[in-house]
């Protein structure tokens, strides 16, 4: 996480976000929830996916940090979205003739949920 941005986590935290978009690396990479400290919080954490795969070069990745589940930098394409009243999906669609993927389901909390720790 770029510590520039701490403050809107800290905001999105707060106002119970569930899933964020980002392109600020030119690659592909999938985190699982987590606080604005980036702590795992499987409960009430916010999902990332950054996904800068559009069209310029790849930038190279390190080795994964903390909460990350799917790292990609050599493959273009777009990240598909559903959304619905209960959950999302995400499906990476790749480049035509390229094999990686990535897809999966995030659960939206039921209404009344407070938020913070149990």
């Amino acid at each position: 996480m770029h510590p520039e941005l701490k403050r809107l986590w800290e905001d999105l935290y707060a106002a119970h976000a569930d899933l964020i978009l980002a392109g600020h690396e030119h690659s592909y990479e999938r985190f699982a929830p987590q606080d604005p400290e980036g702590r795992s919080d499987p409960r009430h954490g916010i999902r990332e996916i950054v996904v800068g795969t559009g069209g310029r070069s790849h930038d190279p990745l390190g080795l994964p940090v903390a909460n990350s589940e799917k790292q990609n930098y050599d493959t273009y394409g777009v990240l598909k979205l559903t959304l619905s009243p209960q959950s999302y999906t995400w499906e990476f669609v790749p480049e035509e003739g390229r094999t990686f993927r990535d897809s999966g389901t995030g659960v939206l909390p039921q209404p009344g949920f407070s938020g913070g720790a149990d």
